[in-house]
């Protein structure tokens, strides 16, 4: 029996904002949505052509304010072909939480508090 990771679960306040964000400071686009017919939620699924593994970002009408993180133990990380630009660019939009130099990596955090490493390519 083999499993296959196809996607993670993020809850976020405000859709319009996350997407924005995943767009602009990953590359990810809407590859698909759902919505409720009673428009209690809806599910977008984003990605992008690196990897077949997708991101469910899920707005709840009943949940309008930011999600409680708990310590934010947890991440998803992201490996990256061009790592000083991506670091330059998440620089300019001011969403880099940790940098661990010493290990070459650093992290940013989406609107809604989630943090994502960023990892650059290595030999």
């Amino acid at each position: 029996m083999k499993f296959k990771m196809i996607h993670e679960n993020f809850n976020v306040s405000d859709l319009d904002v996350a997407l924005e964000f995943y767009e602009k400071a990953l590359g990810l686009k809407e590859i698909r949505r759902k919505v409720a017919e009673d428009g209690s939620f809806i599910i977008v699924y984003v990605g992008n052509e690196e990897a077949d593994f997708e991101l469910e970002l899920t707005w709840l009408a009943e949940h309008p304010q930011k999600y409680d993180l708990g310590e934010e133990e947890f991440h998803l990380a992201f490996r990256v072909d061009d790592f000083d630009a991506a670091h330059k660019l998440h620089e300019e939009m001011g969403c880099i939480a940790f940098e661990n130099h010493s290990m070459g990596i650093y992290f940013i955090t989406d609107p809604d508090g989630y943090w994502l490493e960023i990892i650059p390519t290595r030999d």
